[in-house]
Order: C-alpha cells, then sequence, then structure tokens
C-alpha cells in the first residue's frame, strides 16, 4: 500500500482521532436495533463514538466533527466501510474502506493517527478486466476498488457504447464484435490480442475470462504465457438481466450474476495472498543466515535504526502483531524514534511522546516514500513480533 498521501497527517503536532466504521447494509440493520428513545441507530451508534473519544481525552471540537462526519456515512449493498481522521476540532480524511471494520467500529485518539488497520481493510486490489465472451463477440468491463466503469477506447473506433448505455455503472459499455466470416480460432485470435491491448491501456493486474468453456479456453490459449498467470477463467450464469436480443443476450448472461461477482472476488483475493506469499518469501530470502539479515530488518530495535536512517522500503506487518502495540517514544520530526525515553531526549527532542510501535513506524514510512505491506497469508514465516522491513540498502 502507497504511505506516501497519508504524509500529510503528519504535518500536524496536534493528537488525532481515527474512527473506522462498518457501513454495509447488514452493519446498518444493526444499528437500528440499537437505537434508543426513537433516535436513528446510525446517529445512536455517532454520539457512542463521540464519547469514546471523549473518554481517551478528545478535545469537543474533534468529537462533534466526528460525530457529524460518522453520522452522515452513507450505507452501501456491499461489505465496506469508512475511516475518519480529524484533529483540531476538523476532519481532514473520510476515505472508504474495501473491507468493513470488524467489530462494527473503532476508536482512536492519540498523538500520531492510527493508520495501521487501513492495510488490512483497503488492501491493493488489482483492476480486473473482465472480458465476457462467446463466438460473436466480446464485451469488456473494467473493475477497480472503486467499482465497474468503461473499460476505456480501442484502436479505429471500434468501441460504440450500447443501446445508449453510457453511464459508469453499466458493465457492457466496450464491445468487440467479431468477423462472422472468419473460423473461431481466428476470432478467438483477435479477442485475445484486444485484451492484451485492454491491459496494457488499463494496467489490469487481473484478467477474467468469463462466457462458455470452449471459447474461454481458445482465448485463454492464445495469450502469451506472462499474460497467463494473471488470467482466471469463469463460466458465466444461465440467464441474462437484460432480455437482450443476439448478438448480445449470450453475453450479457454473465453479467451481474452472484456467480460472476463471487468469481471475481475470489480471484482478487487469491492475487492478494500470493502477493503476500510473496512478499513473505522475499523477507525470509533477505533474512537467510547466508545474507546475515542485512536485506531486511525484523525486531522493534533493528526496525527503529533501520527508519532513523530511512532505510526502510515496505515496512510489514502481520495479524495481530505482537510488537504493534509496544510503545516507542518519538518526536515531532519522523526519524525521532527510540526505544526509551532517554535516547529519544538525544535525537534532538526534549519533550518526546509516547506512541504505538506500528504507528511510529508507519509514520517514518509513509514520510520516507516507503510501502506498508499486509501479510496475512500464513502463520509461519512471518516476522518476529509480527513486524518487519526489506531494506533499500544494506551496509
Amino acid at each position: 500500500m502507497e504511505l506516501t498521501p497519508f504524509a500529510p497527517l503528519y504535518e500536524r503536532t496536534s493528537p488525532w482521532a481515527a474512527v473506522y466504521l462498518d457501513t454495509s447494509a447488514g452493519d446498518a440493520a444493526a444499528w437500528e436495533q440499537t437505537g434508543a428513545g426513537g433516535e436513528g441507530g446510525a446517529g445512536f451508534r455517532a454520539r457512542g463514538i463521540g464519547r469514546e473519544l471523549a473518554r481517551q481525552g478528545a478535545d469537543e471540537a474533534t468529537c462533534r466533527a466526528v460525530v457529524d462526519a460518522a453520522d452522515s456515512c452513507p450505507h452501501t449493498t456491499q461489505p465496506a466501510g469508512r475511516v475518519i481522521f480529524a484533529s483540531s476540532g476538523k476532519v481532514a480524511f473520510d476515505l472508504p474502506l474495501t473491507m468493513p471494520p470488524p467489530g462494527g467500529w473503532s476508536a482512536t485518539w492519540s498523538r500520531l493517527p492510527h493508520v495501521a488497520p487501513l492495510l488490512e481493510l483497503v488492501p491493493d486490489e488489482p483492476d480486473c478486466l473482465v472480458a465476457h465472451v462467446d463466438r460473436t463477440g466480446a464485451d469488456f468491463e473494467l473493475r477497480t476498488a472503486a467499482g465497474s466503469g468503461p473499460a476505456g477506447g480501442g484502436p479505429g473506433g471500434r468501441w460504440p457504447p450500447r443501446h445508449g448505455s453510457t453511464g459508469p455503472g453499466h458493465w457492457s459499455q466496450r464491445h468487440f464484435h467479431l468477423n462472422e466470416g472468419n473460423t473461431w480460432e481466428e476470432n478467438a485470435r483477435a479477442v485475445a490480442e484486444e485484451i492484451q491491448d485492454f491491459v496494457v491501456d488499463t494496467g489490469a493486474g487481473l484478467v477474467v475470462l468469463a462466457g462458455g468453456e470452449p471459447e474461454r479456453h481458445a482465448v485463454h490459449d492464445h495469450l502469451p504465457p506472462p499474460l497467463r498467470t494473471v488470467v482466471v477463467e469463469a463460466p458465466y450464469g444461465d440467464s441474462g438481466p437484460y432480455g437482450d436480443p443476439p448478438p448480445y443476450g449470450d453475453r450479457a448472461a454473465g453479467a451481474r450474476t452472484p456467480r460472476l461477482d463471487a468469481d471475481v472476488r475470489a480471484a482478487r483475493q487469491d492475487y492478494l495472498r500470493r502477493r503476500s506469499i510473496e512478499e513473505l518469501s522475499r523477507f525470509e530470502s533477505a533474512c537467510s543466515p547466508a545474507r546475515g539479515h542485512a536485506g531486511a530488518a525484523e525486531g522493534v530495535p533493528a526496525l527503529v535504526e533501520a527508519a532513523r536512517e530511512h532505510r526502510i522500503e515496505r515496512l510489514l506487518l502481520a495479524p495481530d502483531a505482537e510488537d504493534a502495540h509496544r510503545a516507542l517514544w518519538a518526536g515531532p520530526e519522523p526519524h525521532q524514534l527510540a526505544l526509551r525515553r532517554g535516547d529519544a531526549a538525544h535525537l534532538g527532542d526534549a519533550e518526546p511522546f509516547a506512541a504505538r510501535a506500528d504507528d511510529v513506524l508507519l509514520r517514518a514510512a509513509a514520510v520516507g516514500g516507503a510501502e506498508g505491506v499486509w501479510v496475512g497469508a500464513r502463520a509461519h514465516g512471518h516476522p518476529e513480533g509480527g513486524l518487519g522491513a526489506l531494506l533499500r540498502w544494506t551496509f
């Protein structure tokens, strides 16, 4: 996860409120059951968040700003959530979450913004190109973390919108009409070439082929080997939601079926698991005895030293990391961090403050242009204490 966009959070020296909310439709139903005195459940929970922040020492203006923001968060039909960062009576960030936070909500008041949950709740899901194929043509849809949209234009203006449906919510926004005079083998090759072009144009990291088994296999076989590694095949459903005449009726069957949606979600989750395993494998290799831990750091003392020297390239955080809750001492500058209060004074700040280890290290990583990586793929191979780093350079 790119941490640089959160660097402005560290420009303020005042404490921060960090609130993570579940805004899914299922959680909204639970809100209504917790309402009291005839008041809406959402407002009831928002005020509970305000009371929790006040209990932790937050000022009244910031509590009020957070309550107003939490009370106005929209509900969605998909599992999702929002994170709110507020300080000095103002909301600085109000962002959507890809995954809902556990427990419905959490609220933290601390000197540094509590950004660590973002690594799990906003994973770097790849943009996904869904190609609905049959023997008459191909429809393309680009699915991102923000939703579905047009997959982009192709060369020669071959992508007319269908039936005037040009809004960003329509999956079938771009179509590739095959030459009926060609053999299916020729058409499959043409679809594969268009998929390659779309991957280049959109930067999609994942391709889902939806359609009948012979058509999927034929297109897959014509893709270059490097691209096949990010291709997943998914059969489409039995009936289409649009009731369109040919040639779109058959392909439309793969549009908004729960089965296809589940296949896309599973493909994305598998992508994240594979990436997590790859990052852990890199970490294990860098920690090998032959290299003497030169390319990686694990354990809070080693991470503190690497953060001071701006050597962290990727900060790894594992689930239930024991060291994440450990208190470190920090100063106003990201490189001012230490294991003990006396050490922090030697780093140039007369008034160091205590903060969670994960928040202190993430501040140094964000300001230093490093990435944060959630490594929840497997229990073994995690860094010592749940925190580790791949380093930019070694001595």
